[in-house]
């Protein structure tokens, strides 16, 4: 148990000193007080205090030192390794400072031990840290703790953000080839055409000779990309430009991310995304005893897309309002069909929450397959063409040599 040093004054109003032993700054002032004494300084004894002290987040002199949104998996799982044992969240959270090897992990545990001593509750400590929990993860610590089902809540949230994180792997890893392979061929077409093929032009001219259809189409090509590829640069450039500012008023972010929504690929991906981050979030929720009002609510703001997002809010106010879920999201015309019967079943069973979490199951194994399908699509189409162009350009070189060959008499 930690121990505090303490200065007091006792009835009499002589100064006296001393330690006490209690869990938390809190109880050690409450057991001086019941001995008839007025604390006027209570601190912890050892390195820890100083520790804890070093660890608030605003005093944290190194940034790397300052808790991230990275941290807080690690973190629960830390701590559920702990509570599991059957230790308190204050307890564990002691001893995460003391033990912890990562210096952000122990900086964060330190700093909400600090602030439990200082009788905060654990939801409410974690909300001095908005970069490491977001909203939904400081309600459903607070539903725990109110509940008393602390260690469900955390089992759960880090099977949430496990997920997560798996999921986010897999769509790096099926959207990493195709960039790369885009990357490769364009890095191949600039070659030929702006090294390779200048020069192999001095050649045949120098030569002499009448050059085939392919080779002067190629040239042309060439040619063109020279002075068109500058400009087609700086359009770019200044439409990135004239976007980022566009997107930074709120209107325009809005504009914008509806026209997204409204790509063949792109727009397809984000709805995807989004409808299974909904699901996903509002079954997690509802499991962890949050009303369906504040669950509709934390789980609309999980859509990056500020359209999308706003048809969420239109759809949770029509569940406000009495009208079923499933229902209210098919007005927003970006949830399939075969969802939205799955959701009106689990709302007529009164089983919501394990529906929901079948549903998002279910619907990420679709969503790995469409992005695998994709994927592959892609590099297939970028493969062929890019070996065609090559193929092309192999032909105009060979052809042109051959009919320059010709005019030559030996």
């Amino acid at each position: 148990m930690p121990v505090f040093n303490y200065n007091a004054r006792d009835g009499g109003g002589n100064s006296t000193e001393g330690t006490v032993e209690a869990p938390n700054r809190r109880e050690a002032l409450r057991r001086l007080q019941a001995r008839g004494l007025k604390p006027s300084k209570v601190e912890e004894s050892g390195a820890a205090i100083r520790a804890k002290e070093s660890a608030k987040e605003g005093g944290v002199a190194d940034k790397d030192l300052q808790p991230t949104s990275a941290d807080c998996l690690p973190f629960l799982e830390s701590m559920a390794d702990l509570v599991r044992s059957g230790m308190s969240a204050g307890e564990s959270l002691r001893l995460l400072a003391l033990r912890l090897q990562k210096s952000r992990l122990r900086t964060l545990c330190a700093g909400l031990w600090a602030r439990l001593g200082e009788g905060q509750s654990l939801s409410v400590a974690m909300g001095a840290y908005p970069k490491v929990f977001d909203g939904q993860t400081l309600n459903l610590i607070a539903a725990g703790e109110a509940t008393g089902n602390l260690r469900d809540v955390i089992e759960r949230l880090i099977s949430h953000f496990t997920e997560q994180r798996e999921f986010r792997r897999k769509l790096v890893s099926a959207l990493s080839y195709p960039v790369f392979i885009c990357f490769v061929a364009v890095g191949v077409i600039i070659f030929f055409v702006l090294f390779l093929l200048p020069r192999l032009e001095t050649l045949l001219k120098s030569l002499g000779g009448e050059m085939p259809l392919a080779t002067k189409m190629l040239i042309w090509f060439a040619n063109t990309l020279l002075w068109v590829g500058p400009i087609f640069a700086i359009i770019l450039i200044v439409g990135a430009i004239f976007i980022h500012e566009w997107r930074k008023k709120e209107a325009g972010m809005l504009a914008s991310d509806g026209l997204l929504l409204k790509l063949p690929l792109a727009g397809t991906f984000v709805m995807r995304v989004s409808v299974l981050n909904f699901c996903h979030t509002l079954a997690v929720l509802l499991e962890n005893g949050i009303t369906t009002a504040e669950a509709l609510r934390l789980a609309e703001k999980t859509a990056p897309n500020r359209a999308l997002r706003q048809q969420l809010r239109e759809a949770t106010n029509r569940v406000l309002e009495g009208d079923s879920l499933s229902k209210a999201l098919g007005r927003t015309g970006y949830f399939p069909r075969l969802l939205l019967d799955r959701v009106a079943v689990a709302e007529q069973t009164g089983n919501l929450a394990p529906g929901l979490r079948d549903i998002s199951r279910s619907y990420r194994a679709d969503l790995d397959r469409w992005l695998n399908t994709v994927s592959q699509t892609i590099s297939a189409s970028v493969l062929i063409t890019a070996f065609s162009f090559v193929a092309f350009i192999a032909f105009a070189i060979v052809s042109a040599v051959f009919k320059v060959s010709q005019s030559f008499s030996f």
